[in-house]
């Protein structure tokens, strides 16, 4: 959200509109420039950044939001990450780990299950005093994804993937909701598919091959822990005040929803880090600043601004931006859906209507992409998505089964048993223009067939952590549908990232998984599990457009967009390299002109 990410975010954007993805290839700049180096680095200053969102956790094992993966990209490392090339920034390369895994240099077995990873020498924790990163701290933070307490939400990526995990967790779900008794099975309960071999070396064995298994360890999810984290509750705010870091920057303060500041990390060497270069001295964000606002500021050259936090250019001053091709603005790729809407299909409301498939299939007709992508920017930043996979994920095949059509949506209300009188809670994000007006949007079409609209406000930080994660909220009917985004966990060979935290049924349920609308389809569910354990590519890119096809088929949600990831950085800001994980340009490589290096 990532996404949230919660990207996850990994960590599984709505597109300029300041409403991110669960969980985040490749980047294109507008205006054809590229990223922009006005003399050689300069180090020192403050980076200020400016939001009206925070972070969904400050727990690298559980956050699974773009704003979530952006901040750990200060202060927490993985084994693997995307780094800030031009170009690579969707190739993962090693980070805490020494090099890629091959077959040949032993990192990979001759059967493909098993990765013997070793953790780099110098890569320090900022304990008292500082010590080593180790191979038992990459344990312990697999172990703490699924704890009792707020699991990672991407676990469906990996529940059937890591030998004994699904075993683990189920032991784990039984667990006292208290630091002590978590902190007790975490150390004293084996998971066999994570092993530390020595005090650098990590092995982790799989129940079957997977291709894509680098990638996946890009997650923040698989940061390792350090163990003073079992004295707090995982995603805790007091945890979040105490966390370690073992990257260049440590958080300094953290004031939820108001502010953030990091500073230099002592216990870092830059030597044993091949990704941050952290030429400023320390990151403030200001999370209490209008997206409006932000734009004005960072485009006039405001003393205090330099890049966005969570707030991303207004979708109305997109043409404007493109036009003139301003350096200044960057559109990425993002491999997500982003925005889609949501159908719970456990809502009580209107005699339980969101579970009656043509009932569902009418809103489908009766929604108008179009509409939406206007509102959004139009298709040259949100081009348009009617299926489950971005064109750029493998197994994308292009589908449209409902094109907009009031008078089909009014013929199947009516085979559903549902005309007027039904009343529908939609909930957005209203801190951003562009739910704001995909829910002003879906308001006007449904109103067409006689379906009154009431929306569900929420700011930005309670939209998954207070509502689509709290299985509660769905299943009381406080919303019907909801206004979300997706990206994908991974690049390139990664649609088990939106099939099986989205819509794998029981075990993608919220909070463990990010399917909020409860779908569940055995159907479906034969064909991911197929796809997954696929031997080959090709295969897999057939599984799972059959499987597209079916959860389409289902009308299990409507999609509206794969866009590209506006983002806007002030004139001083050079080497602003955009990297789709956290949707953003990377802090950690980004240096102030002299002279204008913030305060």
């Amino acid at each position: 959200m990532t996404r949230v990410r919660r990207r996850t975010v990994a960590t599984m954007v709505l597109l300029s509109a300041s409403a991110l993805v669960l969980s985040a290839c490749g980047s294109t700049a507008s205006g054809g420039s590229s990223p922009t180096a006005t003399a050689s680095p300069v180090s020192g200053g403050t980076l200020n950044m400016l939001g009206s969102g925070d972070v969904d956790y400050m727990d690298p094992n559980i956050s699974y939001y773009s704003i979530g993966y952006l901040n750990l990209r200060m202060w927490s490392r993985q084994l693997f990450t995307y780094p800030a090339t031009p170009g690579q920034t969707t190739t993962a390369v090693p980070d805490l780990a020494t090099a890629m895994p091959t077959t040949s240099n032993g990192g990979i077995s001759a059967d493909g299950k098993t990765y013997t990873i070793t953790i780099r020498p110098g890569a320090m924790w900022n304990s008292t005093p500082k010590r080593q990163v180790t191979a038992a701290d990459e344990v312990r933070g697999v172990k703490r994804t699924c704890n009792p307490q707020q699991p990672f939400g991407g676990i469906p990526d990996f529940a059937d993937l890591i030998q004994g995990y699904q075993t683990f967790c189920n032991g784990f779900a039984k667990v006292a909701k208290t630091a002590t008794a978590i902190a007790a099975y975490i150390e004293k309960t084996p998971l066999p598919g994570v092993v530390a071999q020595n005090s650098t070396t990590v092995v982790f064995h799989l129940t079957h091959p997977a291709t894509y298994f680098v990638d996946m360890l890009t997650l923040p999810a698989f940061s390792p822990a350090p163990v003073e984290v079992l004295k707090y509750l995982p995603g805790s705010t007091d945890l979040g005040q105490h966390e370690l870091s073992d990257g260049p920057y440590q958080v300094e303060s953290w004031a939820p929803t108001k502010s953030i500041t990091y500073t230099r990390n002592p216990a870092w060497d830059p030597a044993t880090d091949p990704i941050r270069k952290a030429y400023v001295d320390q990151i403030k964000v200001n999370e209490t600043v209008t997206q409006d606002s932000t734009q004005q500021q960072l485009q006039t050259g405001t003393a205090g601004a330099d890049m966005e936090w969570d707030n991303f250019p207004p979708p109305s001053q997109l043409p404007a931006l493109i036009a003139a091709k301003d350096p200044n603005l960057n559109l990425g790729e993002t491999a997500s859906s982003n925005p889609y809407i949501v159908f719970n299909m456990v809502s009580p409301n209107n005699n339980k209507a969101m579970a009656n498939l043509r009932f569902r299939q009418a809103l489908e007709y009766a929604m108008n992409r179009s509409d939406m992508v206007q509102v959004l920017g139009g298709p040259q930043v949100s081009p348009p998505l009617t299926h489950v996979l971005p064109s750029n994920i493998v197994g994308s095949t292009s589908i449209d089964m409902y094109p907009f059509d009031v008078s089909k949506a009014k013929s199947l209300l009516q085979q559903a048993g549902l005309g007027s009188g039904v009343t529908l809670k939609v909930l957005y994000r209203n801190a951003s223009q562009g739910s704001s007006k995909v829910f002003q949007t879906i308001q006007q079409n449904l109103s067409a067939v006689g379906i009154t609209v009431q929306g569900v406000a929420s700011p930005n930080a309670d939209f998954y952590s207070k509502y689509l994660e709290v299985p509660s909220a769905a299943q009381r009917g406080v919303w019907d549908l909801a206004i979300a985004g997706w990206g994908a966990d991974w690049y390139g060979n990664a649609a088990l990232s939106f099939f099986g935290p989205l819509f794998s049924g029981k075990p993608s349920f919220p909070p463990i998984g990010s399917n909020f609308g409860f779908y569940d389809d055995q159907t479906t569910n034969s064909l991911i599990t197929q796809a997954s354990q696929a031997t080959s590519q090709d295969q897999a890119a057939g599984l799972w457009a059959k499987a597209d096809a079916q959860v389409m088929s289902d009308a299990a949600f409507f999609p509206i967009t794969s866009p590209k990831q506006a983002n806007y950085h002030a004139a001083q800001v050079n080497n602003a390299v955009y990297v789709p994980a956290i949707q953003n340009f990377d802090p950690t490589n980004v240096w102030l002109s002299a002279g204008l290096q913030g305060g």
